[in-house]
């Protein structure tokens, strides 16, 4: 357990002295103590089946995320916006990133309107990513663009009527089926992942 000592108060000073070193205290120690290794996205196991009628609750999660994008980066300068920490994606490039798979959500939609019995298949080595120079853009723009992309792909599945909702197709890489609420949810669970990932570089920045 991480223990913290907190200095007598002696003096009109000595509060604020206190309080200060209390809470300068490195957020880099947390980690070590409290939170266990982050397992992998292509190692994660989904128990899906959520039912059609939770999919409203699924876009809150869809409609947040340019808020809280914006939210997380509102402060940080250029330089450490593009900052590639060990050789990894930077916070611009984790964004982008985001920016890049809209369109495959929006197709896996068109899957379940055109009745596929498979959806859409990502490509795992995230070419598009790699070769898009997000870090070229400012924070604004790639946010913008991807809340811009986000409302189609959120208009496009408040528009789905019932049969397609509950249309189940198999995820080609999960080989688990999947209905319409269950690829909002994975894709609510992905934008999380990002963001944790941009998280984590935010705490190696202080």
């Amino acid at each position: 357990m991480l223990k913290i000592n907190l200095k007598p108060l002696t003096g009109k000073n000595s509060a604020k002295k206190s309080i200060e070193d209390t809470l300068q205290m490195s957020f880099k120690a947390f980690p070590k103590y409290i939170i266990m290794e982050r397992t992998k996205w292509v190692d994660r196991k989904f128990n899906l089946g959520l039912p059609p009628g939770w999919l409203s609750n699924v876009l809150t999660r869809l409609e947040g995320v340019a808020v809280r994008l914006r939210n997380l980066t509102k402060e940080l300068s250029d330089t450490q916006s593009r900052a590639q920490l060990n050789g990894q994606w930077s916070i611009k490039e984790h964004i982008g990133h985001l920016i890049d798979l809209e369109a495959l959500h929006s197709g896996r939609i068109q899957d379940f309107i055109d009745r596929k019995s498979v959806l859409r298949a990502a490509d795992m080595s995230n070419k598009k990513t790699y070769a898009a120079s997000h870090n070229e853009r400012s924070i604004d723009q790639l946010i913008d663009r991807f809340d811009h992309n986000r409302t189609q792909f959120i208009t496009s599945l408040k528009s789905l009527d019932d049969e397609t909702q509950e249309f189940l197709a198999m995820h080609p890489r999960l080989k688990v089926p999947m209905r319409v609420v269950d690829m909002a949810f994975f894709t609510a669970e992905h934008d999380d992942h990002h963001i944790a990932s941009i998280v984590q570089i935010l705490r190696s920045l202080q």
